[in-house]
């Protein structure tokens, strides 16, 4: 007997979540998405977010290796121009207390492109070499009962179609409306909880100067343990011999969308190494804004009746602060818990979806305590204040990051969470407390760590005096 699955939305998570769903006991998968979409790495409409620095961390990585078909993503990636950055040896990091040190060790590696190349290598792979098939369609609901869903209802000329389904994968991202869907079918009870910083993102496209090819991503980040918004800012290798230059500011400090007001920001962030990069640097386009940013969690693992054949996955679960770099590779692991359960028992299994809603929570409740517990602590934030959990979360955390600047067993415990390759409790691991609880034996830095020829790449590129 055929069997269909429907996937809404063709950004990263759904297709990750078509990948898993093509040759997994589905005969047709077909993806639906409104927006016509580029034939090339190019920027699409629908995705404001898209066009800011996006990490593909170490542990995301690994589960797109998993599941998208057609060899390794990572070399794709890395043909097409990706770079890869060890967080050990290839990053320069000013935190709140201090530029972390470089070490010997390469530590955990991830890849930054643009999301435009990354979401183009991922649907060529997934397109390539399945029977995956995308139609340009705006699903405006579900069709089944508050047992059982059907499918999805699409917008036609003239009103509305039908698309019957075994299975039903939300991914439509932030915007979501399977809550007023399942609503329309009797299903309620789906708590959702947003926490918003009013983090306001500018990127500016660079040329890399001649010579600085190999400088490394370099970061300031913000600081939420002061009362004042907080403001970062990041220079990222990107394809195509560029940089990516994103800066970030919370409800207050948000940055300027003109070139000027743009450099200026960067000059005066805690660090001014980032204005001083690319104050020689030349601009390849304009300054793109995007204030989409809050921390949105719905719970369907959480609601007392769930219907079958339904899952949700990506930002449609939750969408986070992008700053903390986490949303793509929490929807990869939430499609790779799919990818599971169908292994398991087929697309049409009893409890399926509550079995995927639930697994993939697991990932998102971790990200969601990270990037929470800090956004609550910025001034004028919006859906809580922070409580006691909170407050001692954050004073592990402060403690670890001090650490953090100059002993590498806190370094390490703090890649490997962030990285997403183990969960925050890594932390807690004997060798990670001791380094916590004995601090750095080294002084705060209070200058980038940079090699000499990386001093004089800084020298010369400085049209600021600085």
């Amino acid at each position: 007997m055929s069997r269909r699955a429907v996937v809404i939305g063709a950004g990263l998570a759904g297709m990750l979540a078509a990948a898993a769903l093509s040759g997994a006991g589905v005969d047709d998968v077909v993806v639906l998405d409104r927006d016509d979409l580029p034939e090339g790495p190019e920027h699409r409409r629908g995705l404001p977010q898209a066009r800011h620095a996006h990490l593909v961390m170490a542990g995301g990585a690994a589960a797109m290796e998993e599941l998208v078909p057609g060899g390794s993503l990572r070399k794709r990636l890395l043909a097409a121009g990706a770079h890869e950055v060890s967080l050990g040896r290839g990053m320069l990091v000013r935190t709140p207390d201090g530029w972390f040190r470089r070490w010997r060790h390469e530590g955990p590696v991830m890849l930054t492109c643009s999301r435009a190349l990354l979401d183009w290598e991922v649907r060529s792979a997934v397109l390539g070499h399945t029977t995956v098939e995308i139609r340009r369609a705006a699903a405006v609901g579900l069709t089944g009962s508050a047992d059982r869903v059907r499918g999805v209802r699409v917008a036609v000329p003239g009103g509305e179609a039908e698309l019957a389904a075994d299975l039903v994968v939300d991914a439509s991202g932030r915007g979501s409306r399977f809550v007023a869907w399942l609503d329309a079918l009797g299903v309620s009870g789906v708590r959702q909880r947003t926490v918003d910083a009013g983090l306001v993102n500018a990127t500016r496209i660079y040329r890399v100067p001649e010579g600085a090819e190999r400088f490394p991503l370099t970061v300031v980040q913000a600081n939420p343990y002061v009362s004042r918004p907080g403001r970062s800012g990041m220079v990222m290798p990107i394809e195509d011999g560029r940089w990516m230059v994103s800066l970030g500011g919370s409800r207050g400090g948000e940055p300027p969308s003109d070139p000027e007001g743009f450099l200026r920001y960067a000059l005066e962030l805690p660090d001014p190494v980032v204005g001083r990069l690319i104050s020689g640097a030349e601009p390849l386009t304009g300054v793109h804004v995007s204030r989409s940013t809050s921390n949105v969690r719905r719970y369907p693992e959480k609601a007392p009746h769930w219907p079958e054949g339904l899952v949700v996955l990506g930002d449609a679960l939750a969408a986070f602060n992008p700053a903390y770099g986490q949303g793509m590779s929490v929807a990869a692991f939430g499609a790779r818990v799919l990818a599971a359960e169908l292994e398991r028992g087929g697309p049409t299994a009893p409890g399926l979806a509550r079995r995927v809603l639930r697994g993939a929570a697991r990932s998102v409740d971790a990200a969601w305590s990270m990037a929470v517990t800090l956004d609550l602590l910025y001034p004028g934030v919006r859906g809580g204040r922070p409580g006691v959990a909170d407050r001692l979360v954050t004073a592990c955390t402060r403690r670890m990051m001090k650490a953090a600047t100059g002993s590498y067993p806190a370094a390490a415990a703090i890649w490997d969470v962030t990285s997403m390759r183990t969960p925050p409790t890594r932390v807690l691991r004997p060798g990670a407390v001791l380094a916590a609880l004995t601090g750095s034996p080294l002084p705060p830095s209070t200058e980038p760590p940079l090699t000499r020829g990386e001093r004089e790449i800084l020298r010369g590129l400085d049209r600021t005096g600085g």
